[in-house]
């Protein structure tokens, strides 16, 4: 005869799957960083037609924007310093 797995033998393995399968610890930006560098985002690609941002940007596409965005972001609202080295060591 098989034993049949019980609630009580599956419940641990499934808290430690669980844990395991957590993503790491993501870092949150701040409000004025997030401001400014929309902000930034705005100057850098203007809109194609004022008032209306369903129109397009008359500059670059989406992926420039999102570039630009993240490079402001990861320099802490200052998009034309180079992002600070990260020891691999």
């Amino acid at each position: 005869m098989v034993a049949r797995p019980t609630l009580s033998r599956l419940a641990p393995a499934m808290l430690i799957s669980a844990a395991l399968l957590q993503p790491g610890q993501a870092l949150a930006i701040s409000v004025e960083v997030a401001k400014k560098c929309n902000l930034l985002l705005g100057k850098q690609f203007p809109p194609r037609q004022a008032a209306n941002p369903a129109a397009g940007s008359a500059k670059g596409d989406g992926k420039a924007q999102r570039d630009f965005f993240k490079k402001c972001v990861d320099n802490n609202g200052d998009p034309d310093t180079p992002p600070p080295a990260q020891n691999t060591k």
